[in-house]
């Protein structure tokens, strides 16, 4: 268990190997010794406070035992193990009842625990239900059927060990090529990792072995839809469905590919489907909610998700949805609603998270500012948690670009890559008027929007090489011949042509990009690129207030995202010194005072005539998927300008984190 320790020395680690040892001996007392001598100096330590409830138990001090779980659910809340002992401690205690909600939630979050399957069944099975003990039973059977080293692999992925799991993984590969579980772990740590090439090759290799495992093709479809490779995931959706066309399952997959291939007149008529069969789902209802949204339906999303909510009121996905409307304001009854749910104890860990953004941003609409801050920074602290991001680690891979992407290192691979103008880069921090932009400029007959497409974050993951904390990235640039330039621009051409409509240009969106503005130009010396950026103050606490799905996890915390966002305009800067012209810097602020001059200059930039449509973007009819969908489906307003000025009594350490950039 590697999540939640604060100090990994060799003291802590023999500490901990001893109250180990002790334990298993049956030496609860001394175990529980050395555990509180770790938690005296670390008292967040997930692995002492996780031995110090063991031993409470044993030693019947149930109270104790309870009050460190408690501790290490707040530390650690999606860690299985410790909801295993959970449901052991309340068993012992004799409450059945919440012995049972705890293995599930034991089982949900790491499905490798033998003994909360068994513990599941039998509860199940004696409080009635039949159909949960049987499909706790038939998960015993498969985790026995399970080789030990990949029962390892398992356990080690859902306890945050993916390093080691990795290593037993290939190992047991080596040795079986063919084994199709061990294939479809490995792709599953390939894709928590950000492997997704990876990944995806491992489950397609593994689905021609075994075409009728239903679970690889889910995977598969999954690690496809992941790389935005969104036709190939919808035919996947497609064999699954047909060949069980009565499947809910099958059918809702069918819909959301569909969606994501912009065939949405499919998308509902399935959704509508699986809502014949399984009514109210709340899933379904969020997910129909968020297509309608997509395609500018604000009304009809409003009342799927309500709906869902109706169904479950503690359903934290469909609450946030609401809220992430970003134009639509929360009534009476539905605040009080999710101030009851957010008092709830069991209320869980993502559902917790997504009530607490949302009753935020609700409370914010209603000028309540110091109660709307705390829940923010209540999810924001629950995110940070589970996020593990390290801003001085992001500070020096920021730094390693300047170090490495010289002005020597362009001029010796001048005339190199490929020579394409198709591409357009609008790059930055999310929540800095990206969405706008690129709507603006899709409105252009000559260019096409697409997405935040990956392909440039996952050729740098590519290049940092596999040798743990030994990245080769970016110094590797120096290293790359005129073919492999060529070829990785080709290549990324190529691979993001599913995306494009018919027009000569088009654009990426993905803010992250510009951490690798060296490497887009040399491999695609012929691309535009347009830094968007936004006043640091709006910018920042804007994606503090965000909850982004994944990849911003710089946004949880006002010092992290106020770091973050130096780090960047440090890093433009240095672009600009090295690379004089290439980067078009937009900044928000100027287009809200001046919208035709700045979209006259942009197209200026891209060597494009002015079309009027650009200047009524928001009539434009095109699918938008990030969360300012429904702000640029109108006209250009200053709505979100100086939105942080209420909440300035509370953003001390933003400023501080700024430094010399805060008004």
């Amino acid at each position: 268990m590697q999540q939640g320790n604060e100090d990994s020395s060799p003291d802590r680690t023999e500490q901990l190997k001893a109250a180990q040892v002790v334990l298993q001996k049956g030496d609860f007392a001394k175990g529980l010794s050395l555990a509180e001598q770790i938690l005296a100096a670390a008292p967040a330590d997930g692995d002492a406070l996780y031995i110090a409830a063991v031993a409470c138990r044993y030693l019947q001090k149930f109270d104790d035992a309870q009050a460190y779980l408690a501790r290490l659910h707040s530390a650690m809340p999606e860690f299985g193990r410790a909801w295993q002992e959970a449901g052991h401690l309340a068993r012992a205690r004799g409450d059945s009842a919440s012995a049972l909600t705890a293995f599930r939630r034991a089982t949900q979050f790491n499905p490798s625990l033998t003994a909360s399957w068994k513990a599941l069944a039998e509860l199940a099975r004696g409080a009635g239900g039949a159909a949960e003990a049987a499909m706790a039973e038939e998960q015993l059977a498969r985790l026995a059927d399970l080789p030990p080293h990949l029962l390892a692999v398992t356990n080690h992925v859902h306890e945050g060990r993916l390093a080691a799991a990795e290593e037993i993984c290939r190992a047991w590969l080596q040795r079986h090529p063919k084994d199709t579980e061990g294939m479809r772990l490995l792709a599953d740590i390939g894709m928590r990792m950000g492997i997704l090439d990876d990944a995806e090759f491992l489950l397609e290799s593994a689905v021609e072995f075994e075409p009728d495992n239903i679970r690889l093709r889910l995977d598969y479809m999954q690690v496809l839809r992941r790389r935005q490779k969104f036709e190939a995931a919808r035919e996947q959706a497609e064999r699954l469905h047909s060949g069980d066309p009565q499947n809910p399952l099958f059918a809702s997959h069918l819909a959301i590919e569909s969606m994501q291939t912009s065939d949405f007149d499919r998308a509902f008529a399935l959704f509508d489907e699986v809502l014949a069969k399984v009514p109210n789902d709340p899933a379904t209802l969020t997910s129909k909610g968020h297509a309608l949204k997509t395609t500018g339906k604000q009304d009809d999303a409003v009342a799927s998700y309500r709906a869902a909510i109706a169904a479950k009121p503690d359903h934290g996905d469909a609450w946030y949805a609401l809220a992430n409307l970003k134009t639509w304001a929360f009534e009476d009854g539905e605040i009080t609603a999710m101030r009851a749910q957010l008092e709830r104890p069991d209320l869980a860990f993502m559902d917790r998270v997504h009530l607490s953004f949302a009753l935020a941003k609700g409370l914010e609409d209603r000028r309540e500012y110091e109660e709307s801050f705390r829940h923010y920074e209540t999810g924001n602290e629950l995110k940070r948690r589970q996020a593990r991001y390290d801003a001085d680690v992001m500070t020096r891979e920021l730094q390693a670009q300047a170090e490495h992407c010289t002005p020597g290192l362009f001029a010796r691979h001048a005339g190199c890559g490929h020579d394409a103008p198709d591409p357009i880069f609008i790059l930055g921090l999310p929540r800095a008027g990206s969405t706008l932009l690129e709507q603006i400029l899709a409105s252009h007959s000559q260019v096409d929007g697409t997405l935040e497409l990956p392909n440039i974050l996952a050729l740098a993951h590519k290049l940092r090489g596999r040798k743990a904390g030994q990245s080769r990235y970016p110094q590797v640039l120096h290293d790359l011949g005129p073919e492999q330039l060529e070829q990785f621009g080709r290549e990324f051409i190529e691979n993001t042509r599913i995306h494009r409509q018919g027009a000569p240009f088009f654009i990426d969106k993905m803010p992250n990009n510009f951490r690798h503005i060296g490497l887009i130009h040399l491999i695609l010396p012929n691309a535009k690129i347009i830094d968007a950026r936004r006043a640091p103050m709006d910018c920042c606490f804007s994606g503090f207030k965000q909850l982004f799905a994944e990849g911003q996890e710089f946004t949880y915390g006002l010092s992290q995202v106020g770091q973050y966002y130096a780090d960047y305009v440090q890093l433009m800067d240095h672009w600009d010194a090295v690379l004089p012209g290439k980067v078009l810097r937009v900044e928000h602020e100027d287009v809200l005072d001046d919208p035709e001059g700045q979209i006259r200059r942009m197209l200026d930039y891209l060597g494009l005539p002015f079309e009027e449509a650009c200047l009524q973007f928001h009539k434009t009819e095109r699918a938008v998927r990030t969360a300012s969908s429904e702000q640029v489906r109108r006209p250009i307003n200053r709505a979100g300008q100086d939105a942080w000025k209420p909440f300035e009594p509370w953003l001390g350490p933003l400023k501080d984190a700024l430094g010399k950039l805060a008004p």
